[in-house]
């Protein structure tokens, strides 16, 4: 912070300062990321029952039939009591539903920003018969930093026993990525692991404006025929009907509700940015761990492609844990330049800022009193 903004009458609020991201180092148990795949808080009571579906989009009601289906094959009763089976059974209504266990051994969600995919997939992890040690919940990433941290052969053998993995956001940017988990899910899947998953592309099509992509083509056409590919179609329900976000606030009402909010951090952006280089992005959900809000001063766009890579990150964990915004400087509109938003990341990018700009709306009443 700066001495302009420390000295910016502040001997009102508390005299407790904020927190601050970049003081933190946390260290993760490799046992903490497997306890911890399960959906997140934000989704901790979303069901099947509470998605809406858009009436003038019917795949959505679809996806919520299709996925009920899948829930009762893996062996417990349909999430709405009809009792209907068919793991994969896109026909079942007109008596076309496939018996449990034919076909691919997973359910692939494609969709746009904001459609609702994650709900149905948290949905789905919540509707699984089984207990939570036998299912998994974990972004693409997460599952990568997990096999990272127990070895790839400790991770099949944890997840071998699981009825269900369920994996939010599959984006392949790395050809070691890809490699890694096309191998890990087909052991899974060998091992009679249901698979779901869901993503901005279609599974055929993620090296697609890619770095490199033809360099893991191949490995991306045998990770579809994992999957039986469910299209969402829809508008991002963040902003569906909603105000716009709330505009920048100055240096000095960013700092003061960071007084005046206990737990709240506050950090200057170019130095958080500088932080993040030095936290492993599986340490990114304990860096914000018992925060109320996140306060950053002189936000401005990011330098470089990594350096918004892990921004990228941090935006899902905040978004996931629910943690309110609330900044000063440039938009987050602006974070990326347009080279990055046309590039091959870009569904990565309008992700972050999708989600941050709702991050901001939830800040807003820490300015703006109700």
């Amino acid at each position: 912070m700066s001495s302009s903004t420390a000295a910016s009458g502040l001997s009102s609020l508390t005299t407790t300062a904020p927190l601050s991201l970049c003081a933190r180092e946390p260290h993760v148990p490799a046992d903490r990321l497997v306890a911890e795949m399960v959906p997140p808080p934000r989704f901790d009571a979303v069901r099947f029952a509470t998605y809406i579906p858009d009436p003038k989009q019917p795949s959505q009601t679809q996806a919520v039939e299709v996925l009920d289906d899948f829930a009762a094959g893996l062996g417990g009763a349909s999430a709405t009591g009809s009792g209907r089976r068919g793991l994969f059974g896109f026909g079942r209504s007109k008596g076309k539903g496939r018996a449990a266990g034919a076909g691919p051994r997973g359910v692939y969600l494609d969709g746009g920003y904001g459609v609702g995919k994650t709900h149905l997939l948290a949905s789905l992890w919540h509707a699984t018969p089984a207990e939570p040690a036998r299912k998994s919940f974990g972004t693409f990433v997460e599952l990568t930093n997990l096999v990272g941290a127990l070895g790839f052969q400790k991770t099949v053998e944890t997840l071998s026993g699981h009825r269900l993995l369920c994996i939010d956001e599959f984006e392949l940017d790395d050809p070691g990525d890809t490699v890694l988990v096309s191998t890990l899910l087909g052991r899974l899947v060998d091992a009679g692991v249901a698979l779901a998953a869901t993503s901005n592309t279609l599974p055929g099509k993620l090296g697609e404006g890619r770095f490199a992509a033809t360099d893991f083509l191949r490995e991306i056409q045998g990770l579809s025929a994992h999957f039986r590919t469910l299209r969402i179609d829809g508008e991002d329900y963040r902003h569906r009907g909603l105000p716009e976000a709330p505009a920048p606030y100055s240096e000095e009402q960013v700092t003061q509700a960071a007084y005046a909010t206990e737990n709240a951090s506050l950090d200057d952006f170019p130095h958080l940015l500088d932080h993040l280089a030095e936290v492993h992005p599986s340490r990114y959900g304990a860096l914000t761990d018992g925060l109320t809000a996140v306060c950053l001063t002189d936000v401005r766009p990011v330098p470089d492609q990594s350096t918004a890579l892990r921004l990228v990150v941090l935006a899902d964990r905040l978004y996931d844990r629910e943690v309110p915004v609330l900044a000063s400087g440039m938009p987050f509109d602006r974070l990326f330049s347009e080279e990055m938003l046309n590039g091959g990341y870009r569904k990565k990018y309008f992700r972050a800022i999708s989600r941050l700009t709702a991050l901001a709306r939830d800040a807003k009443g820490l300015v703006e009193p109700h």
